[in-house]
């Protein structure tokens, strides 16, 4: 059984209970992590506040540096072995997971290397005044991520917070604790001070509700779903202390008359298939010009339909959905479109040799499809695509908006002058161009507008939200 991880040490939970480790690609349990308490979270707080009187916060921003530096490291030492638990416990494919580990490394090498470059500024004031403004850790940091991806979001919630020399209490998913266990243990071994960075398993409705509501926490970031989002807000106004929260996303391809469809097709399919399409970022609407729907349509069905979903350890398009309550969901979309006389317009397949105890679901593309029904609209977080066709720009740019996410956009155009209005007109936190990074890379800001979310992760823009402001007003006459 895994324990927890609380000022640098490993610490059996306060309570006898434990939560089960289930592989999603075969739906057999094969390990434990302890089912922390509040008085866990209690531990975990005041470990990080000892941290910041002791060692860590007396800590010079460069030697952050050096070890977030150490730790991405020691993270790409040992990928190999943190890619196969990643992909075993997430049932998403190695390939994969051996890129969301080597993501995991970036983010601690891009934060190491900015955390000795925040800088302060000198205010025009008044004479006999030196007015100074100063950047400072906000604290206590708590960050509470998702199971979609937990060696990423690992780095993309800690890294900056323990750059700006904030202490972090982190509570990942009940369904994905182990890779969060294992870089604490980097951690331990590469000597970041006791207490900067505590990892506590639990339950979201246990553990992370403690620790959304702990009175000396100063910021927390959440991904995950609108309701326990507005629950965190809340928790945040009631003291009140900053969040930022990732919420999820429905987010639109858009494909004009002009576009490259042989470059647009395979990054396409690339978005809705990832991570078996449990991505808040994933490509679920495929907006298409009406004036090439039909070709279109054929041609993206002949390889959408060679698709394959498997065991993580079969390396395919696709792995298993996380857990059997998300595998009924996503069918149950499936069907509801199904009974609704929405065209199926191809299906892959789940590979006979994979796993029958697996939480498979086939990749599946329907269209067309009225901008009301639930799979347009609504997060499936499955792999189920939505094609629409469109008219025009305003058009494209109306369906697009039609929703209550707004996350991220592709456009696929050669026309420069429409990709620059197209992406103006959509309200979305990023936007890709002939391109979809599924959230783009470690440098770029990314979040969302509407309902899904506010304030913003990745690239230097993630500094700003786990610091604050001092102004220093001195004056000197006379």
């Amino acid at each position: 059984m895994k324990k927890l991880f609380i000022g640098g040490e490993w610490v059996a939970g306060a309570g006898n209970a434990v939560l089960p480790v289930i592989c999603p690609s075969t739906g057999e349990v094969y390990d434990e992590v302890t089912r922390g308490t509040p008085q866990d979270i209690d531990c975990a707080v005041d470990a990080a506040a000892q941290a910041l009187r002791g060692q860590w916060g007396r800590t010079t921003a460069l030697q952050r540096g050096r070890w977030l530096t150490e730790l991405s490291q020691e993270i790409l030492k040992h990928r190999a072995e943190l890619s196969q638990i990643e992909a075993r416990d997430t049932g998403k494919p190695l390939t994969t997971a051996h890129n969301d580990v080597t993501i995991l490394a970036r983010y601690f090498e891009f934060y190491g290397a900015a955390a000795d470059k925040v800088s302060g500024e000198v205010i025009p004031f008044e004479s006999d005044y030196l007015v100074t403004l100063l950047r400072e850790p906000l604290g206590i940091t708590a960050h509470i991520i998702p199971w979609n991806y937990p060696a990423q979001m690992i780095g993309r919630s800690i890294a900056p917070a323990l750059a700006m020399g904030n202490a972090t209490v982190l509570k990942p998913a009940e369904d994905t604790c182990l890779s969060a266990l294992y870089v604490a243990d980097l951690a331990r071994e590469i000597g970041l001070p006791d207490g900067a960075f505590n990892v506590v398993t639990g339950l979201g409705e246990e553990a992370g509700a403690a620790l959304a509501q702990n009175s000396n926490i100063d910021f927390i970031s959440f991904t995950g779903s609108n309701e326990v989002g507005t629950k965190i807000q809340a928790a945040c106004a009631r003291r009140p202390v900053k969040c930022v929260l990732e919420l999820g996303g429905k987010s639109p391809q858009i494909v004009f008359a002009d576009a490259n469809i042989e470059r647009a097709i395979p990054i396409i399919l690339r978005a809705i298939v990832q991570n078996a399409g449990q991505t808040c970022t994933a490509g679920s609407r495929l907006l298409v010009q009406r004036s090439i729907y039909e070709g279109f349509v054929e041609r993206i069905a002949q390889d959408f339909k060679k698709l394959q979903t498997g065991s993580y350890d079969m390396d395919l398009d696709c792995g298993p959905l996380m857990n059997g309550t998300q595998q009924l969901r996503v069918t149950n979309y499936i069907q509801e479109a199904k009974d609704s006389d929405i065209p199926v317009l191809a299906e892959g397949s789940i590979h006979p040799d994979a796993p029958k105890s697996g939480f498979y679901v086939a990749p599946i593309m329907f269209g067309p499809v009225e901008i009301t029904a639930a799979i347009a609209r609504e997060e499936v977080f499955g792999p189920v695509l939505s094609v629409i066709p469109f008219e025009d720009e305003q058009d494209a740019i109306r369906i697009a908006n039609s929703t209550d996410y707004g996350l991220v956009a592709g456009i696929w155009t050669e026309n420069g002058a429409r990709q620059h209005r197209v992406a103006r007109g959509i309200r979305a936190g990023q936007v890709f161009i002939n391109s979809y990074g599924a959230g783009g890379g470690v440098e770029l800001p990314f979040g969302g507008t509407k309902r899904s979310g506010h304030g913003r992760e990745k690239g230097l823009l993630a500094l700003e939200e786990v610091s604050s402001y001092k102004t220093l007003v001195n004056y000197y006459g006379e």
